[in-house]
Parts: structure tokens; C-alpha cells; sequence
């Protein structure tokens, strides 16, 4: 089967944060580097769940660095954090709404160049970086494809690193899989 037909479609994205976040557990994220797949199994993803939602860069409203988030759902926000670290997003929900993805952490499936629990480390196992920002996620380059989501068991905690966000950080939006050795931080 080619990757195209195996890439989720736009429907899968055009829909509740929570839930794509969830159903993103399992899945395969490849970047095709060089003519070679990098693949990795999503094990730990966050939701930033729209504009309202103190921690989500959307909250700040609509600005060069949120156009991507806030634009049509399917589509990489990549950004860079702290000057240092790439973090990949997958933008969910109706254009205009400013919510995402966070893939937080990968367990290595075909050609990853090092660890990837994280999304920093993630990013740079992938080769990910702020050119593929507003990315097209039904394309050949970066995707998710169906993956092996059945059967697991799914964790809820608090998203990191956002202890600004008032009550929005006692939010349970962080999902990983239970007993997965990749989570960044069980």
C-alpha cells in the first residue's frame, strides 16, 4: 500500500482536540529524509484545545508565529522553544479555532536517529524543523499514518511546563501509553 493511502485523511483532524489527541496514541509519525522514512509510534501527545485555553499559543491570539495553528486542521505547527528545541504539532478542529497536538514522545520504528521521549529529542530523531511549519500532513513528506492504535491503555496527567496557565495546567490533556518505556516523563 502506498503512504499516500495509508495517511490519515482531513476528517481525522477536523475534530475534538481531546479526542484526536487520544487517537493519535498508536499511530505513525514518518518524515521521508533523503528518500528514507524515518517512523515513529506516537506514545505521548498533549492538547492545547483553542484560543481559551491559557497554555495554548493560540491564547495570545492570531499572530505570525500562531497563523499555522489557527489555520486549516491536517497541518504541522512547528516552532522552535527556548531558542533550542523544535516541538511538533498537528492542528485539530475547525480553521479558526487555534487548537493542536502536541507529540511529546516516539517509540523507534524504522530509521530514527536517536531518542525521541520529548519533543525536542523528537524533532531532531525525525529531522523536523521550523521549514516543515504549516506542513500539509496528507502529503508525501510528513505524516501520520494508521499505525497500531487498538488495544492500548491510555494515561491522563497534566501537560509540562506550563505552570503559567493558571488552572488551565491542572488540566488532564497530557495522554501517554501506559507502560511504554518512551514517554518523556511518566
Amino acid at each position: 500500500m502506498g503512504r499516500r493511502r495509508e495517511a490519515l485523511g482531513r476528517s481525522f483532524y477536523v475534530r475534538d482536540t481531546v479526542t484526536v489527541a487520544r487517537e493519535l496514541l498508536g499511530r505513525h509519525v514518518v518524515h521521508v529524509v533523503d528518500g528514507a522514512e524515518r517512523v515513529g509510534r506516537i506514545v505521548e501527545v498533549e492538547a492545547y484545545v483553542g484560543a481559551h485555553d491559557r497554555a495554548a499559543h493560540s491564547s495570545k491570539g492570531l499572530t505570525p508565529r500562531t497563523r499555522v495553528m489557527f489555520g486549516p486542521p491536517g497541518h504541522a505547527y512547528v516552532y522552535l522553544i527556548y531558542g533550542l528545541h523544535h516541538c511538533l504539532n498537528v492542528v485539530t478542529e475547525a480553521e479558526g479555532h487555534g487548537a493542536a497536538v502536541l507529540i511529546r514522545a516516539l517509540e523507534p520504528v524504522r530509521n530514527l536517529a536517536g531518542k525521541a521521549s520529548g519533543p525536542g529529542l523528537l524533532c531532531r530523531a525525525l529531522g523536523v524543523d521550523r521549514r516543515l511549519n504549516g506542513a500539509d500532513l496528507l502529503g508525501d513528506r510528513l505524516f501520520i499514518a494508521a499505525g497500531e492504535p487498538g488495544g492500548i491503555r491510555i494515561v491522563k496527567r497534566p501537560r509540562i511546563g506550563v505552570d503559567y496557565a493558571g488552572a488551565w495546567a491542572r488540566r488532564l490533556l497530557r495522554f501517554y501509553i501506559r507502560g511504554s518505556e518512551h514517554v518523556s516523563r511518566p
